[in-house]
């Protein structure tokens, strides 16, 4: 039997077109009008979070940061940023598989106290790597240094550690289980 199945494999494939994607289209947009880089976190950790919720195996969300960046080195131009991002989703991977994924997601405290945290420290990471590596020297002195830059990505990961764990919270609640790289929707019976 083979590690990720076909459910894993569709899993994947769709969080990650949707983190590429919405990312190239409106990230840059957003960064245009605002100036901070709220956007790339909000939207790539949420769909993370979601994506451990909904596959619980390791490699996979390291998979979807790989994807992503392909797809952003397609659509974008000069689109290197997006490595930090890769770097945080391996992080991201490794440390919610270290934390393992049916504990975290027993309960809605669990969820919420665990991705934060997760999610906050993924964001600075890329943030740090983007700052360092990346971001001209005139930009980066105005938004503080690459620590700065790091502090600003991590509002992105409350942003978007916020989303994911309630997706992951709302999904449990309407009864849609994650099971085996897939999902079920219990029966829920109605008595006449």
């Amino acid at each position: 039997m083979t590690y990720f199945n076909a459910r894993d494999i569709a899993a994947i494939a769709i969080c990650a077109a949707l983190w590429g994607v919405l990312n190239s289209i409106f990230a840059p947009l957003f960064f245009s009008i605002f100036q901070v880089p709220f956007f790339c976190d909000m939207v790539g950790f949420s769909v993370l979070i979601v994506a451990a919720w909904w596959i619980r195996k390791f490699g996979a969300i390291a998979i979807i940061g790989m994807i992503a960046t392909i797809i952003n080195f397609i659509l974008v131009p000069n689109p290197y940023h997006f490595l930090g991002f890769t770097v945080a989703a391996i992080f991201f991977d490794f440390t919610i598989t270290i934390s393992g994924f049916n504990r975290v997601f027993t309960r809605k405290t669990y969820t919420i106290v665990s991705m934060m945290p997760i999610s906050i420290l993924s964001a600075t990471l890329a943030g740090y790597i983007i700052g360092t590596l990346f971001m001209g020297g005139a930009t980066l002195a105005a938004m503080g240094g690459a620590f700065g830059w790091a502090g600003l990505h991590a509002v992105g990961g409350v942003i978007g550690g916020a989303i994911g764990a309630s997706l992951a919270i709302g999904l449990d609640a309407r009864r849609i289980i994650a099971s085996n790289g897939g999902y079920i929707k219990k029966s829920i019976q109605v008595r006449s």
